[in-house]
C-alpha cells in the first residue's frame, strides 16, 4: 500500500475512525483549495489514487464541436488525447497540475483535515456514550474546577456538576470514582458526558449491579427517593410469589444492601415494599412509623397520615426527612399529624359544623370526612358535591350551605371558632387528667356539650 494509504490507515486505526473518511476529508480539503485557487468557474473534482498514493484534481468537461466557454468545454480534438473512446456531449476529466497550489493553500488543506478529524472523533465518542447512557461508568478523578469533578473517561472527559456530588463527599485528583452517566451533550467544544453520584437512578443502577434478581426481572424497582449521602429510599416489588423483594435486595446479612451503602458513604437504605393500594405503599413508605389511619384527597394527590403522638416525630424524621422521602416515592403529598392534634382538629370542625341548624354529630362528621373542615368550607361547598355526602340530598345541602353563608356573614365564624378552641382546651384538659385515651374522652366531652347547647337553643 502506499505510503498515504498507510497512513489514513493508521490514523484511523488510532483514533477509531474509517479510513474512508479519512479519504472523504483529505479530497474535500484539496477540492476547497483548488477552488480558492482555479476558481469556481470551473467544475472541480478531487479522487484519491490508492495506486500513486496522492490526491488527484480532474476538471471536468464536456467534449463539443465548438467550444464556447473554455472553463467548461472542450474540442473533440482535444478530448482525443486525453482519452481514445470518447465522442461529442461527453464530460471527461482533465487531470490538473496540484503541484501549483501554494504552501498557504497546503496549510489551509491541511486545518480543514484537522477539523474534520477532530469532528468525527466527537461524533463517535458521542455515539459511544449516547448509547451507553444509565450506565455506571469508572474513571480517574483529573482535576476540581470551580466544585465540578472533571473525570477521565480515556477517550475523553466526563463532567459532574456540584448539583450531581453527593455532599460531604471528597474528590482528590487521581482517585478512582464510579459515578451513573445521566446525559450526553452536543456542545461546540465536543460532547459533554454529565456524570452523577446524588440521582436516584444511581441508587437503581447499583442495586441492579448487586442483585441478580433485579437483573432476572423477578424483582423490579418501581420508585427510588434519595436525600444524597444521608438517606433513600426505594419501593420493590416481585413477580415470583417465592421471591421475597425485600429480602432479595438486602441480601444474606445484609451483604447486598451493604455494599451499596458502602459505595453512598453510608447513605441509608430504606426498602421498601411497593403495594398498588396507595394507601399500603404510603403507610409502608413510612417505614417503622404506626400508621392509626389516613384521609385521602385523590383530586388533589394529598393523603393525610395520622399516627399515634409517641412516634409522630419517627414518622416525620429529622428536618422532615422521613416524610419528605416518601412523598418523593409515593408521588404524593403527605401530612403527617398525630393523633391529638387530629383529635383536635376534628373536634374544632365538628364544633363548627354542628353550630348550623339541623347538622348533627352525625352529619357533621360526614362532612368532615368530606373534606369540609368548618363553616367556612361548608359555605363555599358546591352543593352537588355536598348532597353526595351520606345523609344530604340536594335540598338539604342548599339549605346547609346557606345557613353556614349566613352565620359567616353575621360575624360569627370568630366568635363560634373561638368558642371551639376553648371547649377543646377545656376538654383536653379534663381529659388528660382523667384517662390516657386522649382522643376518646375529648370527642364525648364535646358531643355533650355540643348537645346540652342544643337542647338550650
Amino acid at each position: 500500500m502506499n505510503e498515504l494509504g498507510k497512513v489514513l490507515e493508521q490514523v484511523g486505526k488510532d483514533k477509531g475512525i474509517d479510513p474512508k473518511l479519512l479519504i472523504s476529508a483529505v479530497e474535500e480539503a484539496l477540492l476547497m483549495v483548488a477552488r480558492k485557487k482555479f476558481g469556481i468557474s470551473k467544475d472541480i473534482e478531487a479522487r484519491f489514487n490508492e495506486e500513486l498514493g496522492e490526491v488527484e484534481l480532474f476538471q471536468l468537461m464536456s467534449v463539443v464541436d465548438k467550444v464556447n466557454d473554455s472553463n467548461k468545454e472542450i474540442s473533440l480534438d482535444e478530448a482525443l488525447t486525453y482519452a481514445e473512446e470518447v465522442g461529442v456531449g461527453d464530460v471527461i476529466g482533465v487531470k490538473m497540475d496540484a503541484s501549483m497550489l501554494t504552501r498557504i493553500a497546503a496549510q489551509t488543506a491541511k486545518q480543514v483535515i484537522v477539523q474534520k478529524l477532530r469532528d468525527a472523533e466527537r461524533e463517535i465518542i458521542f455515539n459511544e456514550f449516547q448509547h451507553r447512557k444509565g450506565e455506571i461508568i469508572t474513571g480517574l478523578i483529573r482535576r476540581v474546577d470551580k466544585g465540578a469533578v472533571i473525570v477521565d473517561l480515556g477517550k475523553t472527559e466526563g463532567y459532574m456538576p456540584l448539583k450531581e456530588q453527593i455532599p460531604g463527599e471528597v474528590y482528590n485528583p487521581g482517585d478512582r470514582i464510579q459515578a451513573y452517566l445521566n446525559d450526553v451533550q452536543l456542545t461546540p467544544k465536543g460532547p459533554r458526558i454529565i456524570l452523577s453520584r446524588s440521582c436516584p437512578e444511581y441508587l437503581i443502577a447499583l442495586f441492579t449491579n448487586e442483585v441478580p434478581e433485579i437483573r432476572e426481572g423477578l424483582v423490579t424497582i418501581k420508585a427510588a427517593a434519595r436525600d444524597p449521602g444521608v438517606r433513600a429510599k426505594i419501593g420493590v416489588v416481585s413477580k415470583d410469589s417465592d421471591v421475597d423483594p425485600v429480602g432479595a435486595c438486602v441480601g444474606v446479612r445484609g451483604s447486598r444492601v451493604q455494599n451499596v451503602v458502602q459505595e453512598l458513604k453510608g447513605e441509608r437504605v430504606d426498602i421498601i415494599p411497593w403495594d398498588e393500594d396507595i394507601t399500603r405503599f404510603i403507610c409502608n413508605a413510612l417505614s417503622q412509623a404506626e400508621v392509626q389511619k389516613v384521609i385521602i384527597d385523590e383530586d388533589n394527590h394529598q393523603i393525610e397520615v395520622i399516627v399515634a403522638d409517641a412516634k409522630l416525630a419517627l414518622a416525620i424524621g429529622k428536618r422532615g426527612q422521613n416524610v419528605r422521602l416518601a412523598s418523593q416515592l409515593t408521588g404524593w403529598k403527605i401530612d403527617v399529624t398525630g393523633e391529638t392534634a387530629m383529635a383536635k382538629k376534628t373536634a374544632e370542625a365538628k364544633h363548627q359544623l354542628m353550630m348550623v341548624a339541623g347538622v348533627s354529630d352525625t352529619l357533621a362528621m360526614a362532612l368532615f370526612q368530606s373534606g369540609i373542615n368548618g363553616l367556612a368550607d361548608l359555605a363555599s361547598a358546591d352543593h352537588v358535591y355536598i348532597s353526595e355526602v351520606p345523609g344530604f340530598d340536594e335540598a338539604k345541602a342548599k339549605e346547609m350551605i346557606a345557613k353556614a353563608a349566613e352565620l359567616i356573614s353575621g360575624g360569627a365564624l370568630k366568635r363560634i371558632a373561638e368558642e371551639a378552641r376553648a371547649e377543646i382546651a377545656a376538654a383536653a384538659a379534663e381529659s388528660a387528667q382523667g384517662s390516657a385515651g386522649g382522643e376518646n374522652n375529648l370527642e364525648a366531652k364535646l358531643r355533650a356539650e355540643v348537645a346540652a347547647r342544643e337542647k338550650s337553643k
